[in-house]
């Protein structure tokens, strides 16, 4: 599951999956703007049946924090 959320978000991001690493700070990559956040949302809802709350969201630091509320629930 950690593959194909680091998949998806690469190319939310249009980025190389190689290029995002499970303790880099998301919200750091170049590409990361309001539009990814809104892209990253509905991806966890669509492919993932997550749904977070924008409070929520906020708390996630790290591309590992995105996984790991993917794949706790």
């Amino acid at each position: 599951m950690e593959k194909k959320f680091i998949y998806l978000l690469a190319e939310i991001l249009d980025m190389n999956e190689d290029e995002i690493l499970t303790q880099d700070k998301f919200r750091e990559y170049k590409n990361w703007d309001s539009l990814a956040y809104l892209s990253v949302i509905a991806m966890m809802d669509e492919e993932f049946d997550i749904q977070i709350e924008s409070n929520d969201f906020k708390d996630l630091i790290y591309v590992e924090d995105l996984v790991n509320a993917v794949i706790k629930d």
